[in-house]
């Protein structure tokens, strides 16, 4: 037995993609602790209501980040892939700068946005009146969250992935958890969502004075011309689009719930949302590590070494993800129950995510591979067909079934567009991206 576990350490260690991956893997198991213990701190000592209201808040900055970035979290990987060939980290330094600028322009014409709605009508339509101030809020940090989430993809370009990982997974919890533990002992948890908010400002100023300090030690002269507004927005505003369409499969259920439920349906959905997140964050770990290696290969034409890289990706995930599928299906009830009691109603919509997400994982690189080889447009147009088919089961289910109506919404949109993407990219390429 020992003898196997040293022959299959020494094959990890002579493979520096299942490394890679697994330590960036480990970084996020981490990561998911944190993010649980956090969450049993919450579900214990604070309201369901005020939960859901910090749940509510994050689904609506993930959806209007996403508008924000205009997709240059996603496209400053692309450009990484496409100058790696010349080292010109300068080049990619001058992108960063004018991606921040089109970021601050987007958050500044997104609050103008928000300012100029009706403050009635929002309320009205969510049945809460204090949910246009927790919006117009979020919109006023909206510039230092998409700029942490933009540095932290910065982190991964210039290749300090365990860094990225970190921020990503660890550190951002770090000013919430702080706050909320002094709320809870001091202050009134009502701030809970302001506590959320005013921690990315602080993020932001650690993040993007790490960016200006690797960019300092890396700085190689380029004689190429610098890229352009131009090119930077439409390569990017694609993928935008893109991203857009997967954070609004992620976060009409939880509008569709808080319109037609509570705060506190909302807070046991995103419970059992996160426990899906496991499975996601394994496929978004692997995929994180490939892709500029995707971008890269496929401009060099060199598809032997594409296609190692996808059959290995997929059956990584795969073996990564199909034990804590099985486990937290077999004891969704007690995982729930541990949360409090009143978190066990969201069992049904558990196993219905956690089921169908496992079988996702089979597909791979596929959340991935179309935008890496310059095929955003693609891409952008299946989601958008899944965003439609989800924004109608949601309606149509979420009224009379609450949150099983949203698991099925969720899970059968979700299965429409990779099983879509994995066709379209077979028939293209003839890649085979999905377990073989």
């Amino acid at each position: 037995m020992l003898k196997i576990i040293r022959r299959y350490l020494q094959k990890i260690k002579q493979n520096p993609f299942i490394l890679q991956s697994l330590i960036t893997l480990l970084l996020r198991v981490i990561g998911v602790f944190i993010l649980f213990g956090f969450t049993l701190f919450l579900t214990k000592n604070f309201d369901p209501k005020t939960v859901g209201q910090y749940d509510f808040v994050r689904s609506f900055l993930l959806v209007i980040c996403s508008i924000c970035l205009l997709g240059c979290d996603q496209s400053i990987l692309y450009f990484r892939g496409r100058l790696k060939i010349s080292n010109t980290s300068s080049d990619l330094r001058s992108i960063y700068m004018k991606m921040v600028g089109i970021v601050y322009s987007m958050s500044v014409f997104l609050f103008v946005i928000a300012l100029s709605l009706d403050k009635e009508f929002i309320n009205t339509f969510f049945a809460d009146d204090g949910v246009y101030l927790i919006l117009l809020k979020a919109t006023g940090i909206l510039f230092f969250y998409a700029l942490t989430t933009l540095n932290i993809e910065v982190f991964r370009a210039l290749d300090h992935l365990y860094v990225a990982e970190l921020f990503r997974n660890s550190i951002k919890y770090i000013p919430i958890i702080i706050g909320a533990v002094i709320l809870y002992y001091f202050y009134d948890e009502a701030y809970l969502v302001d506590v959320f908010l005013f921690g990315f400002v602080i993020l932001s100023a650690i993040t993007t004075s790490l960016v200006f300090y690797y960019f300092t030690q890396n700085e190689v002269k380029s004689d190429k011309e610098a890229v352009s507004y131009k090119e930077i927005i439409s390569k990017s505003y694609p993928i935008a689009i893109s991203g857009m369409a997967l954070f609004l499969l992620m976060s009409f259920d939880i509008m569709f719930l808080k319109k037609y439920r509570d705060d506190a349906s909302v807070a046991f959905y995103a419970l059992a949302v996160k426990f899906m997140t496991i499975v996601s964050m394994v496929i978004i770990t692997v995929n994180i590590t490939i892709s500029t290696k995707i971008a890269e290969y496929f401009s060099n034409r060199n598809t032997i070494e594409l296609n190692r890289i996808l059959r290995n990706s997929s059956r990584l995930i795969f073996m990564l993800t199909l034990p804590a599928t099985i486990i937290i299906c077999l004891f969704s009830e007690s995982i729930l129950g541990f949360f409090g009691k009143d978190y066990v109603a969201a069992k049904d919509a558990l196993l219905i995510l956690m089921i169908v997400q496992g079988i996702c994982s089979a597909f791979g690189a596929v959340p991935i591979y179309l935008n890496m080889t310059g095929r955003q447009h693609v891409f952008q147009i299946i989601l958008v067909l899944a965003v439609v088919v989800n924004f109608v089961l949601n309606r149509l289910l979420i009224p009379d079934y609450g949150m099983t109506g949203a698991a099925i919404a969720f899970v059968t949109s979700s299965f429409f567009w990779n099983i879509t993407v994995a066709s379209v990219i077979y028939r293209k390429d003839k890649v085979k991206v999905f377990l073989n």
